[in-house]
């Protein structure tokens, strides 16, 4: 049995009654956790989803995601995690193109998923946030749907810079794999860890290292549906968490939290950060303030995602994304996909257990992202004389805001749908505590009229609230490259927005 979900049957036959799940005041057990996700999976299979059917989850950090994760995965399923502050057009497209038969929300997000769903002939079903008793048989499912390890366990969206978003296809292996390997070498976490969850359980990183971790090994996984600096720390004194995940504005918003010194954190023995590069000063200042260590990592959600951290055991390098995990490779090549030299840089390219299958029926796009069995990540970086990687740019056009990825394109596709807009350059600038802030430079169609506050909320009502451009403005041209296509890249940013 392969099953990522046979994780968590066997925590619960080993010790039922250990708490798994706590949100505030609402808790479940691992008994209890596996008799839900147990009848999740009856449900399911009621419903008509049978082993390879994709289901769709648009839920927060709540008790029911991790209930639907593995009710969907103990029937055979594979997910589709969706970030719940998507629009009804986005949530349309991923469920359109991964074929989704059933998508589990809560009630405040039932509005677009509901639209999205009838669009395309899915069945939406609303849970309450404590439990998704509403897709809960009465009988539950026996025996969990054997799976083999090349099987489809997840499908997560990401995009390049052109093009629409593409699904990551992620096996049980992949998962099982990534989990284990962040459990024994990196979090060394144990059945009496406390784990955070903040991350997003939507995203790879709080899939994997928090959730799919924690159920591995039995811990106990304390959940926040939306973060906030001061509730962190109040939730980290509460329930003694050892164990705190995040992306680097996470770290910035605790550290800057006015209620900092009323908490007790001794409980804190490790930190984990990922998402996007940690600023050594604020590296240096919470590891002060707080009294722990903090560990930097690396991956994609097409890596499941760690590839490369600094190891608990070996010498930390601040500003280093460490050296490449248990049961993967990591080398720098040219265009061509030649190794480079020591001290030049080069393009990360990947190999190894964590990588996925490929993208969701996109046998193109997967030739060209692993053309030799290497993943290419698209992240320029150089290596030390130790082996360490440090990132030295993105190859690819990505903004990461807060921790969370927006692509470029879909941004200017959705400004591309004002009558008014010719042509559109969206780009990251530089922001002292998200890292970077969405931009972008618009220029009108001759004799046509708009203003930037009326293109911001244009773009507002069709993107999720974190990607749509905080700042934007009018040119009368786009810088283009000799075959007629606009460089970001050489966009100017007016000195009043900043610099990139």
């Amino acid at each position: 049995m392969t099953n990522l979900a046979q994780n968590l049957l066997d925590s619960a036959s080993q010790h039922p009654e250990r708490p798994a799940l706590r949100m505030d005041d609402a808790e479940l057990s691992y008994g209890e956790f596996r008799d839900a996700a147990l009848g999740v999976a009856a449900s399911l299979r009621e419903r008509g989803v049978q082993p390879g059917d994709r289901v769709g989850l648009v839920l927060p950090n709540v008790l029911a995601f991790p209930v639907a994760f593995y009710g969907a995965l103990l029937a055979g399923a594979a997910v589709v995690p969706m970030n719940p502050l998507l629009k009804a057009r986005e949530v349309q497209y991923f469920l359109e193109d991964s074929g989704a038969r059933v998508v589990v929300t809560l009630e405040a997000t039932a509005g677009p998923v509901r639209e999205a769903a009838d669009v395309v002939g899915a069945e939406a079903v609303v849970v309450g946030p404590a439990s998704p008793a509403e897709l809960m048989a009465a009988e539950p499912l026996d025996a969990p749907v054997e799976r083999d390890g090349e099987d489809l366990a997840v499908i997560l969206y990401t995009s390049g810079t052109t093009g629409q978003p593409k699904g990551a296809e992620l096996t049980h292996a992949n998962l099982s794999g990534n989990a284990l390997t962040t459990a024994d070498t990196l979090a060394e976490n144990t059945a009496d860890d406390v784990i955070m969850g903040c991350l997003p359980l939507f995203h790879v990183f709080g899939l994997t290292c928090g959730l799919n971790t924690a159920v591995l090994r039995g811990s106990l996984l304390t959940l926040i549906p939306r973060f906030d600096g001061a509730k962190a720390l109040s939730v980290i004194a509460r329930d003694r968490v050892t164990i705190f995940e995040g992306v680097p504005t996470m770290f910035a918003a605790m550290l800057h939290s006015p209620g900092d010194g009323e908490h007790d954190v001794s409980s804190l023995r490790l930190c984990v950060s990922g998402g996007s590069a940690m600023p050594v000063e604020i590296m240096r200042s919470f590891e002060e303030r707080f009294g722990c260590t903090i560990l930097e990592g690396y991956g994609l959600s097409e890596t499941s995602p760690v590839a490369s951290f600094n190891h608990p055991h070996a010498e930390r390098k601040p500003g280093s994304i460490g050296t490449p995990i248990r049961g993967v490779e990591m080398r720098l090549v040219d265009d061509d996909g030649n190794a480079v030299g020591a001290g030049e840089v080069g393009e990360i390219a990947i190999r190894g257990e964590n990588v996925m299958r490929g993208y969701w029926e996109r046998p193109e796009e997967t030739a060209k992202a692993i053309p030799d069995g290497w993943f290419r990540t698209g992240d320029l970086a150089r290596t030390d004389e130790d082996g360490y990687f440090f990132i030295v740019d993105r190859k690819k056009e990505m903004i990461i805001r807060g921790g969370y990825n927006v692509y470029p394109r879909e941004i200017e596709e959705a400004l591309y749908e004002h009558p008014a807009v010719a042509e559109v350059a969206v780009v990251g600038i530089a922001h002292p505590e998200l890292g970077e802030e969405v931009a972008a430079a618009v220029a009108l169609k001759p004799g046509a009229a708009a203003e930037p506050d009326e293109l911001r909320e244009f773009v507002k009502a069709r993107v999720a609230a974190y990607k749509y451009p905080r700042h934007l403005w009018l040119v009368e041209t786009l810088p283009k490259g000799p075959t007629g296509k606009i460089l970001r890249r050489a966009v100017e940013v007016p000195q009043e927005v900043g610099t990139r």
